[in-house]
This record gives structure tokens, sequence and C-alpha cells, in this order.
């Protein structure tokens, strides 16, 4: 069980890194000159990192559901 649970919560931190990356390259290519369809798509990529990054800092290993509230 502790192994199972250190490798979930292993696979959910690396999952926050993974969001918050490309959240982070996403930013810093507004600093660029860019065209404005560039400008939209990376605000979407943007907002859609954002979103990762939310859900994997809110979300839950299955071996903790209802277990921890």
């Amino acid at each position: 069980m502790a192994e199972s649970l250190d490798f979930e919560l292993g696979r959910q931190r690396l999952s926050v890194k993974r969001a918050e990356k490309s959240l982070s390259r996403a930013k810093e290519e507004t600093d660029r000159e860019n065209g404005v369809a560039v400008n939209i798509a990376l605000c979407c990529r943007i907002w859609a990192a954002r979103h990762c990054v939310m859900e994997a800092r809110s979300a839950r290993p299955a071996s903790l559901r209802g277990v921890i509230k």
C-alpha cells in the first residue's frame, strides 16, 4: 500500500510540474514579437495550461480517494 501511494503521489507531482512547465513556456512566448494569430493561439494555450495546472494540483491519487477528505 505504501509503495503504491508513493508511486501515485510521485506521478501527481510529475503531472503538476509538467503542467507548470508548459504554462511557463507559453508565457515566455508571449514576450516575443509574434503575429496576432500566434498571440491568440498562445492565449488559448495559456488558458489550457492554467486549467491543467489547477486540475493537477487538485487531483488526488486514486488510492487516497475516500481515505482523505
